[in-house]
């Protein structure tokens, strides 16, 4: 069928509305692809937005770094004429399933594809639909939007949106996957399979394609990026679309801290809010820190739930990098490999006269020793390269002077 004349018309409308914005923006990302990302202040969770059906309308979903696809409440969504249910047994049905899905689905007896999309909020799942149909992302080279006319995707109840920010219709999965989105962006880019991530505490981006380093950035961060494998997380079956690496030992103030036990692997994740770490290493880690802290004559104060180490800013000197407390360091494959934290992603906020360290106890038996979370990946370039498996990671920015917010998206970001 035809559309209609006052759908045609919504959608030219909507064309325009985008290469207007995209020519108001102040840089340029040669053959990339961008999502705007904010940051909701009450549950913590980063937010995008993309368009999709037809007509196109914008929807909003929750950002999930390990998140194997892309799953949105199909009923709370309009109806789109575009969208196609996918037969089981099909051959884009076993590509959705390639990466270890069949092991919740078991041998399905229904006609159509099913995937279980997963609240990873919650941590509850439940049967969906795969689906495909036109989703759009904005275009920086053309100044307008780029089409994936065939893209997959898996429909969920609305139920399954509790516990996330209100108003998202699911949730972004950037996971190593065949059907997550820059997987399936690159397929239609024809590029290698890779995405550049940066968060803030308010807006930041996600870029696809070649080149959005230099473009973003400029080529001195660019090449200042250091890189440590993409790892699995050994007898995790269930994780391996998650981004997993490996941390060899851990630094306060250039002191090394001792372990009983291998650290294992770190998890990278957008929808855990502050890092956690399993409690025999927390332990070890919050008693060095306390030491540190005490050389630097730092006040401890009582405690703020979800935090257990917390103290007075009074007399704290101010750094570019946040307040002047003790430097964290994750050491990767080599001692001159460092994920170095400073006080702006160790220290958290709670009130004037208070502030506590974002590392919380993660319990006993996690499936992975330490989780990174999104405070930590915060105002710092991450490059992911699911092709070669590689991490590409830069400093804090904040030492540079500048911030992923920085960017001029946040007037087409929320709207």
């Amino acid at each position: 069928m035809f559309p209609s004349m006052a759908s045609l018309i919504q959608f030219l409308l909507l064309i325009l509305y985008l290469t207007h914005k995209s020519q108001a923006l102040s840089f340029h990302l040669p053959n990339a692809l961008v999502l705007p990302i904010t940051k909701d202040v009450t549950t913590l969770q980063y937010v995008t937005r993309i368009h999709h059906g037809s007509p196109l309308v914008p929807i909003n979903l929750v950002v999930d770094l390990g998140g194997p696809f892309v799953w949105t409440d199909c009923a709370a969504t309009h109806v789109s004429s575009s969208s196609r249910l996918i037969p089981n047994r099909s051959i884009k049905c076993s590509r959705a399933k390639a990466h270890d899905f069949e092991s919740k689905s078991g041998l399905s007896s229904t006609q159509m594809c099913e995937l279980f999309p997963e609240n990873r909020v919650t941590r509850m799942f439940t049967r969906g639909d795969l689906v495909e149909d036109i989703v759009a992302v904005q275009s920086k080279a053309a100044g307008s939007i780029t089409a994936v006319n065939d893209f997959l995707f898996s429909c969920g109840p609305t139920f399954l949106l509790h516990g996330l920010v209100g108003g998202t219709k699911g949730m972004l999965g950037l996971g190593r996957t065949r059907i997550s989105l820059p997987s399936q962006i690159s397929t239609v880019l024809n590029t290698a399979q890779k995405f550049t991530i940066c968060l803030s505490s308010s807006n930041g981006i996600i870029a696809f394609g070649e080149g959005p380093n230099d473009s973003i950035f400029g080529t001195e961060i660019s090449r200042s990026l250091m890189y440590t494998p993409l790892v699995t997380n050994p007898g995790d079956e269930y994780s391996l679309q998650d981004y997993f690496i490996g941390v060899k030992s851990i630094k306060i103030n250039g002191k090394l801290l001792s372990f009983e036990a291998s650290l294992g692997v770190s998890k990278l994740s957008t929808i855990v809010p502050y890092t956690t770490i399993e409690s025999t290493i927390y332990g070890t880690f919050i008693r060095a820190y306390v030491k540190a802290a005490s050389s630097m004559n730092m006040t401890r104060v009582a405690s703020v739930a979800p935090f257990g180490l917390c103290f007075n800013p009074k007399g704290l000197d101010g750094t570019h990098e946040g307040p002047k407390v003790p430097i964290i360091e994750l050491v990767l494959q080599s001692d001159t490999v460092k994920w170095r934290i400073f006080g702006r992603n160790s220290m958290v906020q709670v009130s004037k006269e208070v502030m506590c360290l974002g590392f919380l106890d993660g319990g006993l038996n996690p499936k992975a020793s330490i989780v990174l979370g999104g405070y930590q990946l915060e105002d710092m370039l991450l490059q992911f390269e699911m092709g070669t498996s590689m991490l590409g990671f830069s400093q804090s920015l904040l030492k540079r002077q500048t911030t992923c917010s920085n960017f001029k998206l946040d007037s087409w970001a929320g709207e």
